[in-house]
């Protein structure tokens, strides 16, 4: 009796000792109080279960997804909430849509992303239709030198009053955006280029990109697209019914604990 429990809760809590040796440390600290043929009984048991049944192993599979999506949901959410004033609060971010809207989104992006620029008319379909979402742009360039040229020049594009018109123009720009694309760019949008070209590596700049970047380090976002929508993170170019379905589950409040 004592083998046959000891063998069901292994198999209830993901079978994790199943293929243990039943004189392994880990094995006797289990239960201390088997003796070694009981363990070696339970071993022979648990083994000829799976044998047996080996959709359980698929099962408990599924189980431990489910329990870890549920686990990152909830530390994520934690991690929002605690730098929820750096991610809504900072004067100095970009901002487009309703400024006073009751509901945000927040996106980490990069220039040279294929799934923000893949994500960008959908955010603001979902954006425009619902008219009361403010969107919050963080600069995050991760892919490489012509990202962070782009990402300064849009910086300086936000000091001088351009940055909708340029944030546009570069994620509509199919390519990679390099340096000669994001100068061009840069002049199309009735910018100063080579105003632009000495303000961009000024302390400002070089601050809030630092800023992002530490931001994002604590959030553990190591990709783009990367949104946050009420308390749920989201890394993923989304279509817009997700986002008017993210959009409408914020304004209805934080998301149940898990």
């Amino acid at each position: 009796m004592i083998a046959k429990t000891f063998a069901a809760i292994l198999v209830a809590s993901g079978l994790t000792l199943a293929a243990v040796p039943a004189s392994s440390p880990a094995f006797a600290q289990e239960d201390s109080s088997l003796s070694p043929k009981q363990a070696e009984d339970v071993r022979k048991i648990v083994r000829e279960y799976l044998m047996g049944h080996p959709e359980v192993l698929g099962e408990a599979l599924e189980a431990l997804r489910e329990k870890m999506r549920l686990q990152a949901e909830s530390e994520a959410r934690k991690m929002v909430d605690a730098r929820k004033d750096d991610l809504l609060k900072n004067a100095d971010d970009p901002v487009a849509g309703n400024v006073k809207g009751d509901v945000a989104i927040v996106e980490f992006f990069d220039y040279n992303c294929g799934f923000c620029k893949q994500a960008y008319d959908a955010m603001f379909e979902a954006v425009k239709a619902d008219g009361k979402v403010r969107v919050v742009f963080k600069e995050y360039p991760i892919l490489g030198p012509d990202s962070v040229t782009a990402a300064r020049v849009a910086l300086v594009a936000k000091a001088n009053g351009k940055y909708d018109e340029l944030h546009r123009a570069f994620m509509k720009f199919r390519g990679r955006l390099d340096e000669k694309a994001i100068f061009r760019i840069a002049g199309e949008v009735g910018l100063n280029v080579e105003q632009v070209r000495k303000d961009m590596t000024g302390p400002e700049v070089d601050r809030q990109l630092k800023k992002n970047l530490d931001l994002a380090h604590s959030l553990d976002i190591g990709g783009t697209p990367t949104f946050i929508i009420g308390d749920r993170l989201v890394a993923s170019a989304l279509d817009q019914p997700t986002f008017r379905q993210l959009i409408d589950l914020a304004r209805r409040g934080p998301a149940p604990k898990g």
